[in-house]
């Protein structure tokens, strides 16, 4: 990490200790964001957004069992101070900005009983977190307090999720809802997305999650979102007959066992204008731990091709199709001629789902690797989470003697603080190894693809995958996301359908499974979907079978050095251009609404760029498979007209002109 500039600016030193009501106030390097922050009995804070409440004053606090006081109540300050900086974050693995500045204004109250709160504020955004400095090594967290008191009328898009226990894959559709709706048993998981009265839109999140247990939130038919946690899991077991869903047999009355000096997550608010600003808001990950590890240099993004969505389904050969050695050798074939980074085994390769040491009858995983390698091909192996629970080590080890470079672990379906700590354990572990890693089944990215690099991208988001059992995966859910889940950080949605349909179209096939949304609506999502991992979801045969939409997306990067939202709306639309090194890739996304939205090309460097788009063909509306290319030559004072059908899809790439 490279500083600008860090002054410090000395605002109170407090000698008393007496419980004395006190107001502090930081703002937001522009002046556009307010925090106030009141001691008092209670901690509390409020949010100001360019004149507006956005955030009203809201309780904070933490109950450590054993102290006498919860932190943040019957506050004695000792002092505080205001740190104005300015830094600049290199991104190891960028997925929205590789250079990012990160300049705040940072507020620390010291309080008596060892523990400091700290409020940092940015231009689009606002944080708090609890430090310690407790003489306790070891102490427990009964409860933390994350109250917040939302303005009358604001509206939230609410994940569809009721699981009482915390049980969850955090895949559900995101409904938008008034806050009185909202009620205790609706445990929404993060990144909330929020919108106020007057427009101000807010993403709700946590950053730097470490030895601690995931956020969710409850309503309770007013304007008042609680945290609600996970309790640590002293006891479970595998439920009859089960091989991966369990039952939380004994349940601890605390939510951490943790080291009594440390500091806590951050309490986010991402605070944007409009949604163009939540596109381009990456708080998220400037907020988590620099990386652990300074030897980066292996780490090899890229697409994989994915072997489950198409069922193995491969054709046109002189072999029995399956979970073989010659299937997965066409799949590496095809991988090398279109320059695909690695070829993905799911679930099915391993003699058993908790035998994931040896490869089934008649699959040679030796000979598998030697031939890729040979064609810059790149395995990576499916593992249940439970057994590599239990041999973390181990299964590494003999991953790596084999040659393999990633893994992707699985139906993980917990977010109490072991669960946390896994990802943790896995990430360093495969650091270590030089592996990569996808996690699957699993919650929101919370800062640990920044502090384990290798850690590449997660599920948790209601993917692709779905449109083999619902109808739920379509264009407008597909623009839901960029504001909700990918807020977080990388997400695995598994884009790339060759078999495309409109409404009236579509049909469920688990095994020939196809898209909702036009063929040009999936060249898109590789553009605006961020994952460093990004799969190439359909069969070889069929890629095989559509040259021109093979090559086109083989082509799409999988970071980015520069993100640029051009228009947005959620649920409707979205245009946004994003840069790798001097090249620009820009994606356009409609709604079941044919849209046309106009393209400034003014963000472009002076001279002329060779344009390639991929869009809507003329007869889209009825045949979503239905594409065409065309070429042109621009400078930056042009504009286009992009025009997409309904659930459609425009992407350009733009080349640099010598």
């Amino acid at each position: 990490m490279k500083r600008i500039i860090a002054t410090l600016l000395f605002i109170a030193s407090i000698s008393g200790l007496t419980v004395q009501a006190k107001t502090y106030t930081v703002n937001s390097p522009n002046g556009n964001i307010k925090v106030t922050v009141v001691t008092d009995k209670q901690l509390n804070w409020c949010v100001d957004f360019m004149g507006e409440r956005v955030l009203n004053p809201s309780r904070i606090a933490m109950n450590v069992d054993g102290m006498p006081n919860q932190l943040g109540t019957n506050v004695k300050v000792i002092k505080s101070n205001i740190i104005k900086v300015d830094e600049e974050q290199i991104a190891i693995i960028p997925t929205k900005q590789r250079k990012i500045r990160d300049l705040y204004n940072q507020l620390t109250i010291k309080c008596k009983g060892g523990y400091s709160v700290l409020f940092r504020v940015y231009n689009n955004g606002a944080a708090y977190r609890f430090v310690t400095q407790l003489k306790s090594s070891n102490i427990y967290i009964n409860s933390e307090t994350v109250e917040q008191n939302w303005e009358n009328g604001s509206t939230v898009y609410w994940p569809r999720e009721k699981n009482q226990e915390f049980i969850t894959h955090c895949e559900a559709i995101f409904d938008k809802k008034e806050m009185s709706e909202l009620d205790t048993t609706m445990k929404g998981y993060l990144p909330i997305y929020l919108t106020t009265t007057k427009g101000t839109k807010v993403v709700i999140m946590e950053s730097d999650l470490t030895d601690y247990p995931n956020m969710f939130l409850t309503g309770n038919h007013n304007n008042t979102l609680s945290g609600e946690f996970p309790p640590v899991v002293l006891k479970s077991e595998l439920k009859p007959g089960a091989d991966r869903d369990e039952k939380m047999v004994e349940k601890a009355h605390y939510i951490a066992k943790t080291t009594g000096n440390r500091v806590f997550p951050w309490r986010l608010l991402m605070i944007n204008k409009d949604d163009k600003g939540v596109l381009e808001n990456n708080l998220a990950y400037q907020l988590a731990s620099p990386s652990a590890s300074k030897e980066t240099n292996w780490i090899k993004p890229g697409k994989i091709s994915w072997d489950w969505w198409s069922t193995l389904n491969v054709y046109g050969v002189d072999f029995k199709a399956g979970v073989n050695t010659d299937t997965y050798k066409y799949f590496i074939d095809f991988a090398a001629k279109y320059h695909i980074e690695y070829v993905l085994l799911d679930e099915g390769w391993s003699a058993g789902t908790w035998n994931i040491k040896e490869p089934v009858h008649g699959l040679d995983i030796h000979e598998l690797v030697e031939y890729g390698k040979a064609k810059n091909v790149g395995l990576v192996l499916w593992t249940l989470w439970n057994p590599l629970d239990k041999d973390l080590e181990g299964i590494l080890d003999l991953y790596q003697k084999w040659g393999i470079k990633g893994i992707k672990v699985d139906f993980m379906q917990r977010s109490d603080q072991y669960m946390v700590n896994f990802y943790e354990r896995v990430g360093k572990a495969a650091m270590e190894r030089k592996l990569l890693v996808d996690f699957h089944g699993a919650f929101k990215p919370s800062g640990l693809q920044k502090k384990y690099p290798n850690v590449m991208t997660f599920e948790g988001v209601l993917g692709m995958e779905h449109d083999k059992d619902s109808r739920d995966i379509n264009p407008v859910h597909d623009l839901i996301l960029p504001f909700t889940r990918m807020a977080a950080g990388p997400m695995d949605y598994t884009p790339g359908a060759v078999g495309n349909a409109t409404a009236a179209d579509f049909y469920i096939n688990f095994v020939h499974p196809i898209s909702l949304g036009t063929r040009a609506h999936q060249v898109a999502l590789y553009v605006v979907y961020e994952s460093p991992l990004q799969m190439m979801a359909d069969s070889p045969s069929s890629y095989y079978k559509e040259p021109d939409y093979t090559s086109f997306i083989s082509r799409i990067p999988t970071t980015w050095d520069d993100t640029k939202a051009i228009s947005a709306k959620i649920g409707e639309q979205l245009l946004i251009a994003r840069r790798k090194d001097r090249i620009w890739y820009i994606a356009g996304l409609t709604d079941w609404n044919r849209r046309t939205l106009d393209l400034k090309l003014d963000f472009l460097d002076s001279g002329k760029y060779k344009v390639e788009i991929f869009k809507d063909g003329i007869n889209a509306d009825v045949y979503a498979s239905d594409y065409k290319i065309e070429k042109l030559t621009v400078t930056k004072n042009d504009n286009i007209k992009v025009t997409m059908a309904k659930g459609g899809g425009w992407t350009a790439i733009l080349t640099p002109i010598d």
